[in-house]
């Protein structure tokens, strides 16, 4: 990717504690500068081992040197928080002085904590704004374990959806430009919070740009939780480009049908000694993406042409627009168990649920005048089929 794209390219590297998560991330990101791209190391788990893995202090908020183009970085997201809340906090001090205004200075930003997602949010605010500085051409991060993981991820299309729904924006204008600074405060908050939420699912949904990247370890019991993660990702509309087999001593793990169903397994050597510091970790790196198994970017698939393909797609089966047509909704969906599966519909929006989790889905326009008529899978594809409603279809 040159320096002259609208921003780098984002791998975000999944797997459960232990699994050999973050040292995979390291050695990818090490290769990739070796290979002479700009890089950034990124770490969102609060339980930061970057500086371990690397043998190098990484700077906590702070970008740090590692050397060869590599840079990396732990992000602080409890720093982020009283930075934000400290600058809204002056924000109402110059609206104006009013007594029932200091409730809101005299909360610490560390109480913020309590409130579910907002750390989450301001993480994944921050690799937004990283990858969209034009420093790097790639920013590898290292996520979470799996469920904290998977819940940050989920957590953009999420808020953004129900803030909308519940505090409109037109009336979010309302209550900034109202005498109250208390509505005032809120709706600014709220407004950073949804601004930051937009631009993180818009990069998240960005499949040219960005994709997980799974960790995973030999046996049926990790492979099982990685069949999960490859069906929440799914199901969220999240790029998977590979599947990383940590410890790996033989190709045929449970796992290896995924070549076909979900993404491509590439295999992690077994090490002798843990891989720590660079040479090691480019050791690693060489097993994991051999010359011939392409660009550590995407190994697989170096052109990405499979990247650009949306997640859910709207085709017309039958029929020439009028009431007697047929529209198809296909979602793909390659390793979801097709008996969790639940439908549902809230005015605009259809929600998806498999494998204990939920996507709301705003529906397409055409598809906003129909009514469903049935669902089912076409190989790895949830197909749901929708007939016009004559009572509000054009005539």
């Amino acid at each position: 990717m040159s320096a002259a794209s609208p921003g780098a390219a984002v791998r975000l590297f999944v797997g459960k504690g232990g699994a050999g998560r973050t040292t995979l991330a390291a050695a990818t990101a090490v290769a990739l500068a070796a290979a002479g791209r700009r890089v950034l190391l990124a770490s969102l788990d609060q339980a930061h081992a970057l500086s371990d893995v690397l043998d190098r202090p990484v700077g906590r908020g702070t970008e740090t040197r590692i050397g060869g183009g590599l840079d990396a970085v732990e992000i602080d997201t409890l720093g982020l928080l009283e930075q934000r809340y400290r600058g809204l906090i002056a924000l109402l001090a110059v609206a104006g002085s009013h007594d029932h205004g200091d409730r809101f200075t005299d909360l610490a930003p560390e109480e913020l904590t309590g409130l579910p997602g907002v750390e989450d949010l301001l993480g994944l605010g921050e690799i937004v704004r990283l990858a969209g500085e034009g420093r790097w051409d790639v920013v590898v991060v290292d996520c979470p374990p799996t469920a904290d993981a998977l819940r940050t991820l989920a957590l953009p299309g999420t808020v953004t959806g129900y803030v909308e729904r519940l505090w409109p924006q037109h009336r979010r204008v309302a209550a900034a430009t109202s005498s109250d600074p208390r509505a005032a405060f809120a709706a600014a908050l709220v407004d950073r919070v949804v601004d930051g939420a937009d631009a993180a699912a818009r990069l998240l949904a960005d499949r040219d740009r960005t994709a997980l990247r799974v960790v995973s370890a030999p046996g049926r019991i990790a492979a099982a939780e990685t069949r999960r993660v490859l069906s929440a990702a799914a199901l969220t509309g999240l790029r998977v480009d590979a599947v990383i087999m940590n410890n790996s001593a033989r190709q045929d793990d449970p796992m290896a049908e995924s070549r076909v169903d979900a993404a491509p397994v590439l295999a992690a050597a077994r090490a002798g000694t843990e891989p720590i510091g660079w040479d090691a970790l480019a050791a690693l790196a060489a097993s994991v993406y051999p010359e011939a198994g392409g660009d550590p970017v995407d190994p697989v698939d170096p052109a990405g042409t499979a990247a650009a393909e949306p997640s859910v797609r709207v085709t017309r089966e039958s029929g020439s627009g009028d009431v007697e047509s047929v529209y198809a909704m296909r979602m793909h969906l390659p390793v979801v168990d097709p008996g969790t599966l639940t439908l549902g519909r809230v005015e605009d929006d259809l929600l998806v649920g498999a494998d204990g989790r939920r996507r709301r889905i705003r529906l397409a326009s055409v598809l906003r005048r129909c009514t469903v008529t049935g669902a089912d899978f076409d190989g790895t594809d949830l197909v749901v089929r929708f007939v016009p409603d004559p009572a509000v279809w054009p005539q």
